[in-house]
């Protein structure tokens, strides 16, 4: 039994609660300037995003203060039902759901929109925060490694399905939760094996890359002892990267023409200049704003390509370019040396748990923002493909906003928790 009356106002870090309310709050300025104009500029004016996004503040408050009151012990109890109920929602939104922007993932409510796949993300961080911490299951056996893998594709297959690749990629993100519960380093090699595998396959003739492969597998098998199990692992793995070789081609085919598109200007493939022109308008005119920033940036609701609505999607997914051309590098580092601080918050907390449970939720949070974040960032200086996913707390959106509420705030109600002797 616990030994220790809990006081959620004396137990919760403030430091963190801090942060995410300074996060909400240079988000809105942020959205409210990228869609500012001088005919329209009540704060509480309806008709405009930033009405909308007081309204989801507000919203997303509430949720946390619900959240914050809630027995914590709901969160292990009905971690499984809540990824469940979530991913048949997702399931749900393919059939009946609003189709917006070539994706099936909205439904619609009144004038506003609900993304189930949002909340995967935290019912996805329960569920498999439930499974690891259940007695007698260790990362370094093969059921282990399956069914965490089962747990985490199962909501990638569906939003993959719903055309939102983006957001189903924020999945592969939590192999890090499964890295510090004691996943070999070696899956972490090979993922960025995979990858590199998979760009080369989109960059070089896969007759080439095969006859590479093929002479590196002889190499390999010329240098070392020639033992049944170094014999089986060399062709496994040539019949693997040459299987990976054709498999890229192929997903590469069946996505989307603008998709394709946008991963052919990133990789620098022979394009025409009008392709060049169309494709690669969004990350030209986010670098052109992020770029003519400056140091200091031109000043609070001063940025040009922002007012002229140059870059699209400006107050979405490429917020973070109104941050560069408003605050300049000054501002756009310390919106990233928030998040860092966030993030490393996270890290810091999850490592104090006493709950296995605990810990492992509190990696999978620190996971999801430090994917966010790499990848929105990433794709506004030109670095990776534009594959539309909001930046924390910044991006306009009221499911984004109250999704990625309720993911931190389950982890501080659970750290706050974390006095309370366990049995």
């Amino acid at each position: 039994m616990a030994s220790r009356q809990e006081n959620i106002f004396r137990d919760i870090d403030w430091i963190t609660v801090g942060i995410y309310l300074l996060m909400i709050v240079l988000g809105w300025l942020n959205i409210y300037s990228a869609v500012y104009n001088e005919e329209h500029n009540k704060i509480f004016d309806t008709t405009q995003q930033y009405g909308n996004q007081m309204i989801f503040i507000g919203l997303a408050i509430l949720v946390a203060v619900v959240v914050l009151f809630t027995d914590s012990n709901l969160f292990t109890t009905f971690a499984f039902p809540m990824y469940v109920f979530i991913m048949l929602a997702c399931v749900a939104v393919i059939f009946f759901g609003t189709e917006i922007s070539g994706s099936k993932s909205w439904f619609r409510i009144g004038n506003f929109g609900l993304q189930p796949a949002e909340f995967g993300k935290f019912a996805t961080c329960l569920a498999l925060a439930k499974y690891l911490s259940t007695l007698n299951i260790r990362m370094t056996d093969f059921s282990t490694k399956f069914t965490s893998a089962i747990i985490i594709g199962l909501p990638f297959v569906i939003i993959i399905l719903e055309k939102e690749t983006g957001s189903a990629l924020v999945y592969a993100s939590l192999i890090f939760v499964m890295y510090r519960e004691g996943l070999s380093g070696n899956f972490l090699w090979l993922g960025f094996t995979a990858v590199l595998l998979m760009v080369l396959a989109l960059i070089i003739d896969k007759i080439i890359l095969l006859i590479v492969l093929g002479s590196i597998a002889v190499l390999f098998f010329l240098i070392i002892r020639k033992t049944r199990k170094n014999i089986f692992i060399i062709l496994t793995s040539l019949l693997l990267s040459s299987s990976l070789v054709f498999g890229s081609n192929y997903a590469f085919k069946n996505l989307a023409p603008h998709q394709q598109t946008r991963i052919k200007v990133l990789l620098g493939l022979e394009l025409s200049p009008e392709a060049k022109k169309k494709e690669g308008y969004n990350v030209y005119q986010s670098m052109v704003a992020i770029g003519s920033g400056g140091f200091s940036g031109k000043g609070y609701l001063q940025g040009t390509q922002t007012k002229f609505k140059y870059v699209p999607e400006q107050s979405t997914d490429f917020i973070f370019c109104t941050v560069g051309e408003e605050w300049g590098f000054i501002g756009s580092s310390f919106v990233l040396l928030l998040f860092t601080t966030l993030i490393l918050r996270i890290i810091f907390i999850a490592e104090r748990q006493r709950s296995i449970f605990s810990r492992i939720y509190g990696y999978g949070v620190a996971s999801i923002l430090f994917f966010h974040l790499l990848v929105n960032v990433g794709m506004t200086i030109g670095l990776l493909p534009v594959i539309g996913i909001p930046l924390p707390f910044f991006s306009y959106g009221g499911s984004s906003l109250i999704a990625f509420t309720i993911l931190l705030f389950i982890f501080i109600r659970l750290d706050a928790n974390r006095l309370l002797v366990l049995r």
